[in-house]
Protein backbone atom coordinates (compact mmCIF):
# COMPACT_ATOMS: atom_id res chain seq x y z
CA UNK A 1 0.00 0.00 0.00
CA UNK A 2 2.76 2.35 0.69
CA UNK A 3 4.13 2.54 -2.69
CA UNK A 4 1.31 4.66 -3.89
CA UNK A 5 1.77 6.82 -1.22
CA UNK A 6 4.06 9.19 -0.04
CA UNK A 7 3.68 10.09 3.97
CA UNK A 8 0.27 8.96 4.15
CA UNK A 9 -1.23 10.61 0.93
CA UNK A 10 -1.76 9.31 -2.63
CA UNK A 11 0.53 10.37 -5.26
CA UNK A 12 -0.33 12.34 -8.10
CA UNK A 13 -0.02 11.40 -11.82
CA UNK A 14 2.49 13.45 -12.02
CA UNK A 15 4.87 12.11 -9.31
CA UNK A 16 3.86 8.51 -10.49
CA UNK A 17 4.93 8.94 -14.12
CA UNK A 18 7.75 11.54 -13.64
CA UNK A 19 10.97 11.15 -12.03
CA UNK A 20 11.69 14.39 -9.91
CA UNK A 21 15.08 14.86 -9.34
CA UNK A 22 16.47 17.28 -6.24
CA UNK A 23 19.45 18.38 -4.37
CA UNK A 24 19.96 16.66 -0.69
CA UNK A 25 22.19 17.29 2.20
CA UNK A 26 22.63 14.81 4.96
CA UNK A 27 24.52 16.74 7.66
CA UNK A 28 25.79 14.35 10.63
CA UNK A 29 28.01 14.58 13.60
CA UNK A 30 31.02 14.52 11.77
CA UNK A 31 30.30 14.17 7.86
CA UNK A 32 28.29 16.28 5.78
CA UNK A 33 26.59 13.92 2.53
CA UNK A 34 26.14 16.02 -0.81
CA UNK A 35 23.77 14.10 -3.55
CA UNK A 36 21.61 14.83 -6.46
CA UNK A 37 18.84 12.82 -6.27
CA UNK A 38 16.61 11.53 -8.83
CA UNK A 39 13.04 9.36 -7.76
CA UNK A 40 14.85 6.52 -5.85
CA UNK A 41 18.50 6.83 -7.34
CA UNK A 42 21.76 8.57 -6.29
CA UNK A 43 23.27 10.61 -9.81
CA UNK A 44 26.02 12.08 -8.14
CA UNK A 45 27.38 11.77 -4.33
CA UNK A 46 30.20 13.35 -2.06
CA UNK A 47 30.66 13.34 1.46
CA UNK A 48 33.05 16.00 3.24
CA UNK A 49 34.14 16.55 6.65
CA UNK A 50 32.26 18.69 9.17
CA UNK A 51 33.59 19.83 12.62
CA UNK A 52 29.95 20.62 14.10
CA UNK A 53 32.51 22.54 16.20
CA UNK A 54 33.48 25.45 14.08
CA UNK A 55 29.14 26.07 13.41
CA UNK A 56 26.69 25.50 10.25
CA UNK A 57 27.63 28.82 8.98
CA UNK A 58 31.36 28.66 7.57
CA UNK A 59 30.33 25.08 5.80
CA UNK A 60 27.59 26.89 4.30
CA UNK A 61 29.97 27.96 0.90
CA UNK A 62 31.60 24.74 1.27
CA UNK A 63 28.31 23.26 0.56
CA UNK A 64 26.96 25.77 -2.16
CA UNK A 65 30.37 24.70 -3.99
CA UNK A 66 30.09 20.79 -3.55
CA UNK A 67 26.57 20.96 -4.55
CA UNK A 68 27.00 23.15 -7.81
CA UNK A 69 29.80 20.86 -8.90
CA UNK A 70 27.40 17.19 -8.47
CA UNK A 71 25.35 19.50 -10.57
CA UNK A 72 27.58 19.28 -13.59
CA UNK A 73 28.69 16.34 -13.05
CA UNK A 74 24.58 14.94 -13.39
CA UNK A 75 24.57 17.20 -16.42
CA UNK A 76 21.74 19.42 -14.31
CA UNK A 77 21.12 22.44 -13.51
CA UNK A 78 19.38 23.58 -10.43
CA UNK A 79 16.24 24.67 -12.28
CA UNK A 80 15.64 20.77 -13.04
CA UNK A 81 15.09 19.96 -9.12
CA UNK A 82 12.02 20.68 -7.45
CA UNK A 83 13.90 21.29 -4.50
CA UNK A 84 16.93 21.19 -1.72
CA UNK A 85 16.15 18.42 1.32
CA UNK A 86 18.21 19.39 4.44
CA UNK A 87 18.80 16.49 7.07
CA UNK A 88 19.88 17.44 10.19
CA UNK A 89 21.28 16.03 13.30
CA UNK A 90 19.21 18.36 15.85
CA UNK A 91 15.54 19.30 16.30
CA UNK A 92 13.83 20.99 13.56
CA UNK A 93 10.47 22.31 12.23
CA UNK A 94 9.35 20.86 9.16
CA UNK A 95 6.27 22.92 8.29
CA UNK A 96 8.29 26.56 8.58
CA UNK A 97 11.89 24.99 7.63
CA UNK A 98 13.62 26.16 10.99
CA UNK A 99 16.55 24.74 13.22
CA UNK A 100 15.08 24.50 16.61
CA UNK A 101 17.84 23.30 19.23
CA UNK A 102 21.16 21.36 18.61
CA UNK A 103 22.17 19.65 21.26
CA UNK A 104 26.22 20.74 21.33
CA UNK A 105 26.21 20.36 17.37
CA UNK A 106 26.68 23.20 15.20
CA UNK A 107 25.33 25.77 18.03
CA UNK A 108 24.90 28.94 15.52
CA UNK A 109 22.46 26.94 13.54
CA UNK A 110 19.14 28.47 14.58
CA UNK A 111 19.87 31.63 14.11
CA UNK A 112 20.57 31.18 10.58
CA UNK A 113 17.98 31.11 7.77
CA UNK A 114 18.80 27.99 5.79
CA UNK A 115 15.84 29.12 3.70
CA UNK A 116 16.69 31.86 2.54
CA UNK A 117 20.33 30.61 1.77
CA UNK A 118 18.89 28.03 -0.50
CA UNK A 119 16.64 30.43 -2.38
CA UNK A 120 19.32 32.63 -2.99
CA UNK A 121 21.84 30.46 -4.22
CA UNK A 122 20.37 27.63 -5.70
CA UNK A 123 16.49 29.48 -6.85
CA UNK A 124 15.22 26.22 -4.63
CA UNK A 125 12.50 25.80 -2.09
CA UNK A 126 13.55 24.13 1.06
CA UNK A 127 12.67 21.61 3.48
CA UNK A 128 14.65 20.26 6.67
CA UNK A 129 14.05 17.83 8.42
CA UNK A 130 15.62 16.02 11.48
CA UNK A 131 18.54 13.46 9.96
CA UNK A 132 17.02 10.16 11.45
CA UNK A 133 13.68 11.02 9.94
CA UNK A 134 15.17 11.87 6.40
CA UNK A 135 16.79 8.03 7.67
CA UNK A 136 13.29 6.46 8.17
CA UNK A 137 12.25 8.09 4.77
CA UNK A 138 14.78 6.82 2.55
CA UNK A 139 14.61 3.41 3.38
CA UNK A 140 10.73 3.51 3.23
CA UNK A 141 11.01 4.81 -0.06
CA UNK A 142 13.96 2.83 -1.62
CA UNK A 143 15.43 0.39 1.06
CA UNK A 144 14.49 -2.37 3.76
CA UNK A 145 11.34 -0.54 4.92
CA UNK A 146 9.66 -0.42 1.18
CA UNK A 147 6.07 -1.78 1.45
CA UNK A 148 5.35 -1.31 4.88
CA UNK A 149 3.61 1.67 7.20
CA UNK A 150 4.20 0.95 10.51
CA UNK A 151 8.45 1.79 11.03
CA UNK A 152 10.89 2.02 13.52
CA UNK A 153 14.70 2.64 12.76
CA UNK A 154 17.26 3.10 15.35
CA UNK A 155 20.62 4.14 13.84
CA UNK A 156 23.83 3.16 15.92
CA UNK A 157 26.69 5.55 14.93
CA UNK A 158 28.18 9.19 16.89
CA UNK A 159 25.01 8.89 18.69
CA UNK A 160 21.91 6.61 18.49
CA UNK A 161 19.28 8.12 16.53
CA UNK A 162 15.57 7.11 16.07
CA UNK A 163 12.62 7.75 13.90
CA UNK A 164 8.63 6.24 13.54
CA UNK A 165 6.21 6.19 10.86
CA UNK A 166 2.63 4.78 11.86
CA UNK A 167 0.17 4.60 9.09
CA UNK A 168 2.34 6.17 6.50
CA UNK A 169 3.18 8.82 8.89
CA UNK A 170 6.19 10.69 9.96
CA UNK A 171 5.84 11.31 13.43
CA UNK A 172 6.86 14.42 14.64
CA UNK A 173 4.79 15.97 17.44
CA UNK A 174 4.03 19.23 19.10
CA UNK A 175 7.63 20.04 19.69
CA UNK A 176 9.13 18.34 16.78
CA UNK A 177 10.46 16.24 19.13
CA UNK A 178 8.85 12.50 19.06
CA UNK A 179 10.50 9.62 17.61
CA UNK A 180 13.73 10.89 17.19
CA UNK A 181 14.94 10.83 20.54
CA UNK A 182 15.29 7.31 20.24
CA UNK A 183 18.87 7.42 21.61
CA UNK A 184 17.79 8.98 24.97
CA UNK A 185 15.52 6.26 26.30
CA UNK A 186 16.92 5.58 29.46
CA UNK A 187 17.99 1.74 30.14
CA UNK A 188 20.30 2.77 33.22
CA UNK A 189 18.74 4.81 35.88
CA UNK A 190 21.88 4.98 37.68
CA UNK A 191 23.72 5.40 34.52
CA UNK A 192 26.26 7.83 32.99
CA UNK A 193 25.77 11.37 32.11
CA UNK A 194 24.14 12.18 28.85
CA UNK A 195 24.53 15.51 26.21
CA UNK A 196 21.17 15.91 26.67
CA UNK A 197 21.14 16.61 30.14
CA UNK A 198 19.73 12.74 31.32
CA UNK A 199 21.65 9.81 32.81
CA UNK A 200 21.21 6.55 31.36
CA UNK A 201 20.39 7.06 27.97
CA UNK A 202 21.13 4.67 25.37
CA UNK A 203 23.89 6.88 23.57
CA UNK A 204 25.46 7.61 27.05
CA UNK A 205 25.74 4.06 27.64
CA UNK A 206 26.29 2.45 23.73
CA UNK A 207 27.08 5.13 21.42
CA UNK A 208 30.54 6.26 19.46
CA UNK A 209 30.70 9.79 21.65
CA UNK A 210 30.50 7.72 24.74
CA UNK A 211 32.38 4.21 23.74
CA UNK A 212 36.30 5.51 24.46
CA UNK A 213 35.47 6.65 28.00
CA UNK A 214 33.45 3.35 28.77
CA UNK A 215 36.02 1.16 27.28
CA UNK A 216 39.03 3.23 29.22
CA UNK A 217 37.10 2.80 32.55
CA UNK A 218 36.41 -0.44 31.74
CA UNK A 219 38.55 -3.27 34.41
CA UNK A 220 41.33 -4.47 32.69
CA UNK A 221 41.55 -2.26 29.81
CA UNK A 222 45.29 -1.43 30.67
CA UNK A 223 46.13 -5.46 29.97
CA UNK A 224 43.42 -5.14 26.56
CA UNK A 225 44.90 -4.52 22.97
CA UNK A 226 42.15 -1.93 23.07
CA UNK A 227 44.73 0.16 25.09
CA UNK A 228 47.28 0.13 22.36
CA UNK A 229 44.92 1.67 19.65
CA UNK A 230 44.82 5.53 19.66
CA UNK A 231 41.33 5.14 17.90
CA UNK A 232 38.33 3.63 20.18
CA UNK A 233 35.26 3.08 17.71
CA UNK A 234 32.92 0.00 16.74
CA UNK A 235 35.57 -1.24 14.26
CA UNK A 236 38.08 -1.05 16.73
CA UNK A 237 35.87 -2.96 19.21
CA UNK A 238 34.25 -5.48 17.75
CA UNK A 239 37.65 -6.09 15.65
CA UNK A 240 38.89 -6.68 19.03
CA UNK A 241 36.16 -8.99 20.54
CA UNK A 242 36.64 -11.05 17.21
CA UNK A 243 40.17 -11.64 18.05
CA UNK A 244 39.51 -12.86 21.01
CA UNK A 245 40.36 -9.71 23.60
CA UNK A 246 38.01 -10.35 26.54
CA UNK A 247 37.34 -6.80 27.98
CA UNK A 248 36.51 -6.01 23.80
CA UNK A 249 33.76 -9.08 24.26
CA UNK A 250 32.59 -7.66 27.28
CA UNK A 251 31.99 -4.29 26.35
CA UNK A 252 30.87 -5.84 22.86
CA UNK A 253 27.90 -7.49 24.95
CA UNK A 254 27.23 -4.65 26.70
CA UNK A 255 26.61 -2.91 23.89
CA UNK A 256 24.27 -5.06 22.46
CA UNK A 257 22.40 -5.69 25.22
CA UNK A 258 22.00 -1.89 25.50
CA UNK A 259 21.20 -1.46 21.93
CA UNK A 260 18.26 -4.32 22.35
CA UNK A 261 16.63 -2.82 25.07
CA UNK A 262 16.49 0.58 23.59
CA UNK A 263 14.76 -1.68 20.52
CA UNK A 264 12.44 -2.89 22.86
CA UNK A 265 11.50 0.97 24.47
CA UNK A 266 11.33 2.27 21.05
CA UNK A 267 8.71 -1.07 20.03
CA UNK A 268 6.80 -0.35 22.84
CA UNK A 269 6.47 2.91 22.13
CA UNK A 270 5.88 2.82 18.51
CA UNK A 271 3.84 -0.37 17.98
CA UNK A 272 6.09 -0.92 14.52
CA UNK A 273 5.70 -3.55 12.12
CA UNK A 274 9.25 -3.23 11.44
CA UNK A 275 12.30 -2.06 13.23
CA UNK A 276 15.28 -0.90 11.00
CA UNK A 277 18.53 -0.75 12.35
CA UNK A 278 20.95 1.33 10.29
CA UNK A 279 24.70 3.28 11.16
CA UNK A 280 28.28 2.72 11.03
CA UNK A 281 28.03 -0.25 13.85
CA UNK A 282 26.09 -2.10 10.97
CA UNK A 283 29.42 -3.43 9.52
CA UNK A 284 28.92 -6.13 11.85
CA UNK A 285 25.31 -6.26 10.79
CA UNK A 286 25.67 -10.26 11.35
CA UNK A 287 26.30 -10.02 14.94
CA UNK A 288 23.70 -6.85 15.92
CA UNK A 289 20.81 -7.80 14.14
CA UNK A 290 20.37 -11.48 15.45
CA UNK A 291 20.90 -10.76 19.19
CA UNK A 292 18.12 -7.39 18.76
CA UNK A 293 16.11 -9.46 16.90
CA UNK A 294 15.97 -12.52 20.13
CA UNK A 295 15.84 -9.90 22.67
CA UNK A 296 13.05 -8.41 21.08
CA UNK A 297 11.29 -11.70 20.22
CA UNK A 298 11.80 -12.77 23.88
CA UNK A 299 10.74 -9.22 25.59
CA UNK A 300 8.96 -7.22 23.64
CA UNK A 301 4.87 -7.22 24.07
CA UNK A 302 3.36 -7.50 20.81
CA UNK A 303 0.61 -9.96 21.50
CA UNK A 304 0.14 -9.30 18.26
CA UNK A 305 3.07 -11.35 16.63
CA UNK A 306 6.79 -10.24 16.17
CA UNK A 307 8.23 -7.73 15.21
CA UNK A 308 11.14 -7.86 12.53
CA UNK A 309 14.04 -6.28 12.57
CA UNK A 310 16.58 -5.76 9.84
CA UNK A 311 19.83 -4.18 8.52
CA UNK A 312 19.25 -0.79 6.93
CA UNK A 313 19.61 -1.80 2.85
CA UNK A 314 21.04 1.95 1.95
CA UNK A 315 23.80 2.80 4.41
CA UNK A 316 24.90 6.22 4.22
CA UNK A 317 22.83 7.37 1.18
CA UNK A 318 19.37 6.48 3.25
CA UNK A 319 18.81 10.34 4.60
CA UNK A 320 19.63 11.79 1.15
CA UNK A 321 17.52 8.85 -0.99
CA UNK A 322 14.68 10.34 1.35
CA UNK A 323 15.03 13.75 -0.57
CA UNK A 324 12.22 13.26 -3.01
CA UNK A 325 9.72 12.01 -0.26
CA UNK A 326 10.38 14.61 1.91
CA UNK A 327 10.07 17.69 -1.07
CA UNK A 328 6.83 16.21 -2.11
CA UNK A 329 4.74 15.63 1.49
CA UNK A 330 2.04 18.07 2.10
CA UNK A 331 2.58 20.90 4.90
Amino acid sequence: MCREYACGRKASPAMTTAKKKALAIDLGGTHASCAVVEDKTILAQETLHADPRQGLKILLPLLESTLKSLLRTADLSARDCVGLAFGFCGVVDFKSSRLLATNLKYDDAPKLDISGWSERVFGLPLRIENDARMTLLGEWYAGSAQGYSDIVTMTLGTGIGGAAMIGGHLIRGKHSQAGCLGGHIPVQIQGRPCTCGNVGCAEAEAAGWSLPDIVKEWPGFGQSALSKNGHLDFEALFGAAAAGDSVAQQVQMRCLQVWAANAVGLIHSFDPEILIIGGGVMNSAEIVVPFVQEHVSRHAWTPWGKVQVRPAKLGSSAALLGAIPLLTEPL
